[in-house]
């Protein structure tokens, strides 16, 4: 079964991270996860990893009552923001928890976990 987890890091985290200098500990983050990442080439549970773009230029398309419009970033009140993804294929839920606990627990900041629909979820 796949699931999509979503990474967020509070924005000015992410800002250091993304400096063009990046801190000695975002260096050390982006390697352990590295290493997980690895991990889970070699036992056949990877299937894809991005990081994404600052929210500052990301776009948002909202339906309002006037019709659809588009809102640029950055947004003033926003403490965390969705900083990357990974998809996974793995054979449960708990799979899926366990891979995740490990990660969060080395790296301090939340995933969310997403099943993918698909044939498994209907």
């Amino acid at each position: 079964m796949k699931y999509l987890l979503l990474g967020y890091t509070p924005a000015a985290a992410w800002d250091a991270a993304t400096a063009d200098t990046p801190s000695p500990e975002a260096l050390a983050a982006f390697a352990t996860y590295q290493r997980f990442e690895q991990e889970l080439i070699e036992t056949g549970e990877f299937v894809s990893s991005e990081g994404l773009g600052h929210p500052a230029v990301s776009t948002t398309i909202r339906r309002t009552p006037d019709g659809v419009v588009a809102t640029d970033g950055p947004f003033a009140e926003l403490k965390e923001v969705l900083a990357s993804f990974a998809v996974i294929d793995v054979a449960s839920h708990e799979r899926a928890v366990e891979i995740v606990s490990r990660i969060v627990g080395a790296l301090g900041e939340p995933i969310e976990i997403r099943p993918i629909m698909g044939e498994e979820c209907t």
